[in-house]
């Protein structure tokens, strides 16, 4: 794996929706620290507009002019690559200009115009697998982007709907969006536990003590890298605070993931 989404292992790690300064910051020097200790590509990822929430009450975020303020400064001070996420095609043009590669969220896996306007940015472009796809289905979403011009492409699996408020994990998935789309396959532990509408006031509730395993998990079934979101203090953050890892037990998590992903790794060449 080569390109912006590699060598592998990556980690694409941030805060769910990005707030001041000084939560951004704390947040991206601890994960620039971070690779420097454990020679990993990290990739700082924050959210400036949490369209797809499910109370109309939810914070929305900084929005997209400040937003984008927020992680130019990221990476001006942390020397990161920074990622977010679009919602709209009419988005991309500006978010293109200040950061290194566009996410499509998971619920706009399948929007034909916004995959096509992300290709056509030219940045690298992360994925996420619709919680309702099957993983072949991922295929058609890479293509989109391909043939729109976008060459570096990657996809995150964040868990499959399992009834109306519970996901699930299909480990064999990493190789069989590898093969169908062809791309790094990275995996999103925090996501994967969250409880959509469990929470209070109709957010999002989430059982983050199942992160660690299922990250260790995905590392030894074959993810080429992990995605987390962290925060400093999960209880007071805007969005998913429930699912959100603590940024101080952040690299002894990432460190048992890595152990695991090497072994298995070096299993599979010998094999």
């Amino acid at each position: 794996m080569s390109g912006f989404f590699g060598p592998a292992p990556v980690l694409i790690a941030g805060p769910c929706a990005l707030e001041h300064d000084e939560v951004n910051l704390e947040i991206g020097e601890v994960l620039s620290g971070l690779a420097g200790r454990l020679g990993l590509r990290v990739v700082y990822k924050g959210s400036f507009d949490k369209a797809n929430r499910a109370s109309p009450r939810a914070p929305r975020g900084l929005g997209l002019e400040g937003g984008l303020a927020a992680l130019a400064l990221v990476r001006k001070r942390t020397g990161l690559p920074v990622l977010t996420d679009v919602h709209e095609p009419g988005q991309v043009p500006a978010v293109a200009a200040v950061v290194d590669a566009i996410q499509v969220p998971a619920l706009l896996a399948r929007q034909t115009d916004l995959l096509v306007a992300a290709g056509r940015s030219g940045l690298p472009v992360n994925v996420k697998k619709g919680q309702s796809m099957a993983p072949s289905d991922m295929r058609g979403a890479v293509t989109k982007v391909r043939e729109a011009g976008g060459r570096d492409v990657s996809v995150t699996e964040r868990g499959s709907f399992f009834g109306y408020g519970d996901l699930v994990v299909d480990m064999r998935n990493f190789d069989r969006i590898r093969q169908a789309a062809g791309t790094p396959v990275f995996f999103d532990a925090t996501h994967s536990v969250q409880q959509p509408g469990q929470g209070v006031g109709g957010a999002s509730g989430g059982t983050s003590e199942h992160v660690p395993a299922l990250l260790r998990a995905a590392a030894a079934a074959g993810a080429d890298g992990f995605y987390l979101e962290t925060h400093p203090r999960p209880h007071t953050a805007p969005s998913d605070g429930a699912t959100m890892w603590p940024l101080g037990d952040l690299e002894g998590l990432i460190e048992s993931a890595l152990d695991v992903w090497r072994a298995a790794h070096a299993a599979r060449a010998r094999a």
